[in-house]
């Protein structure tokens, strides 16, 4: 059975990730420091080889995606957008920790979104359009290799969810310019909706053990076609409409 192996890395730093402020829809490109970071980055390291590099459309993406992927068809997918922060877009969180709203925020949940921002369950079928689109764009294509470049929220909630094994999205956290590499198959994403997490990139560290080589992963020996029942915890059955 074919494989299709997938990319996905973080985009690189702008002068808000240095400033400790909120954007997610905020539009801002790498800064000059971000940019070297990455030239640096993919001269000292071997990043896979792609066919084609599916970006995010926001600045900081595509420029990130340019300089880890180059000579590489770069294709915009709206849904790698990172999370519209609401009121929080534009500020510091050291600002933002006495506010009530805030603190409401912090307490998680599906459909718990910032005040005029968009809640994690929106985001998390975001994340499953964009791969969705991706998949079947690299099946009907004969694409084997590709490369997804967007942000981190996006990044850790969709291993989080569709990935296997299944960990926490916290312990998904990588830096700048660094990722994971996956593997799925048409049964795996048609029966399931679930990839299986090959390791980090660069570097290939293994995937589901923390430093000190303990188990921080679910186990996840079962079936994954019983996966499909699973979204139950984070969908409405009317939100995806899964293959016949």
């Amino acid at each position: 059975m074919k494989g299709y192996r997938i990319s996905i890395l973080r985009h690189g730093r702008t002068s808000a990730n240095d400033d400790g402020i909120y954007i997610g829809k905020t539009d801002l490109p790498l800064s000059e420091e971000g940019k070297e970071e990455l030239r640096i980055q993919y001269q000292m390291h071997e990043y896979p080889k792609v066919e084609r590099v599916y970006s995010s459309p926001l600045e900081r993406a595509i420029q990130s995606a340019e300089i880890l992927f180059p000579d590489r068809e770069i294709v915009l997918v709206d849904d790698l957008r990172e999370m519209d922060f609401g009121i929080f877009e534009g500020v510091k969180a050291e600002e933002a920790v006495e506010l009530d709203s805030y603190k409401k925020w912090l307490k998680g949940g599906l459909d718990n979104p910032p005040p005029n921002g968009e809640s994690l369950r929106s985001m998390l079928l975001r994340c499953y359009t964009s791969l969705d689109a991706i998949i079947r764009d690299m099946m009907t294509n004969g694409i084997v290799r590709a490369g997804i470049v967007t942000h981190s929220g996006i990044m850790m909630n969709m291993l989080s969810c569709f990935g296997l094994p299944k960990m926490k999205a916290m312990d998904l956290m990588c830096e700048m310019g660094e990722g994971y590499e996956i593997m799925v198959t048409a049964q795996m994403w048609q029966n399931g909706k679930t990839f299986e997490i090959l390791g980090k990139i660069p570097g290939g560290d293994s995937v589901g053990y923390n430093d000190a080589g303990e188990l921080i992963a679910e186990d996840y020996r079962a079936d994954y076609g019983n996966r499909a029942e699973e979204y139950s915890d984070y969908f409405n059955d009317e939100d995806i409409s899964f293959y016949e």
